[in-house]
């Protein structure tokens, strides 16, 4: 096990993991991602609302985190890519997912707290 940090100190290490959580897009991308392999496409068509630029972008950052695999098969024509959760990008989902299922039971609770 880790040190632990002090997460209200400016310069806290776990901060960039923390946000990298709560970027906009990473949750959706590693749920779209936990039933197998996707390409683009159809990541794409599954997390609905993203733009191509932003899935890019979520996708590179979390490759370059290692959350993330990439894996491009060059002899196929055009070019096959495939994402897939790397053991690391998998531990993370299974950490996020006791927060979608709190979501998933309380949304009607934050929605009627935003009515008010």
């Amino acid at each position: 096990m880790g040190t632990a940090h002090d997460l209200l100190a400016a310069r806290c290490p776990s901060w960039s993991v923390l946000n990298l959580v709560g970027a906009r897009w990473v949750p959706t991308v590693l749920n779209a991602l936990d039933s197998g392999p996707l390409r683009f496409t159809e990541l794409k068509r599954v997390v609905e609302g993203v733009t191509a630029k932003a899935l890019t972008e979520t996708l590179r950052t979390l490759e370059s985190d290692g959350i993330v695999d990439r894996l491009e098969t060059p002899a196929a024509v055009p070019p096959k890519v495939e994402y897939s959760l790397t053991a690391l990008g998998r531990s993370l989902f299974e950490v996020l997912v006791p927060v979608r299922d709190w979501a998933e039971q309380h949304v009607g609770d934050i929605a009627e707290a935003r009515r008010r």
